[in-house]
């Protein structure tokens, strides 16, 4: 770590269930409590069915929403019939983070081996939010968060991470246009 101060950073978490609620909804909360853990913001928080319209829909909103500086999606991420989270929202992405998967993936495989290839774990850009797509396991919500999230949103990680290219994400935009 590095003599920077840290500099809190405001979060949605969307758990994509069928069947789950706030109050059986054990990925989401995982996620709840290490962003605030962590000194950070929980800004909203959603469940939503396996439903590409309804995950997008949320999804844009706080994309568009400029008290939000990054998602997580838990849930929908397998090859089930029922599993759409990365088909509803890898083609939003206006920038994708190949990285992400890789590593996420990496960490998963020296926790659980070959079954990590059952996630199509991803991450991406839309309208200048971080967005990142995870499996529905509390265990994955933690190895991300533990393993990559933790450190790329803390503006002491060095040698570089996410808060510190956070003003910079719409240089392409005309001055002025912030979130679009």
């Amino acid at each position: 770590m590095s003599e920077r101060s840290f500099i809190p950073v405001r979060f949605a978490v969307l758990t994509v269930s069928d069947t789950r609620s706030l109050a059986d909804d054990r990925s989401g909360q995982t996620l709840a409590d290490r962003i605030e853990a962590a000194g950070h913001e929980l800004a909203d928080r959603a469940i939503v069915p396996d439903d590409v319209e309804r995950i997008r829909e949320v999804v844009l909103g706080w994309c568009a929403d400029p008290r939000i500086d990054a998602v997580i999606t838990t849930g929908g991420t397998g090859f089930t019939g029922r599993d759409v989270t990365p088909e509803a929202l890898e083609p939003l992405f206006d920038k994708r983070m190949e990285g992400f998967s890789s590593v996420f993936h990496r960490i998963s495989f020296d926790k659980i081996g070959t079954s990590t290839i059952q996630s199509r774990a991803t991450a991406g850009l839309i309208r200048q939010t971080f967005v990142f797509v995870l499996p529905g396991s509390p265990g994955a919500c933690r190895d991300a968060w533990d393993g990559v999230l933790k450190d790329q949103f803390d503006y002491r990680h060095i040698p570089c991470n996410f808060v510190e290219i956070m003003p910079r994400l719409n240089e392409h935009l005309r001055r002025g246009a912030g979130k679009a």
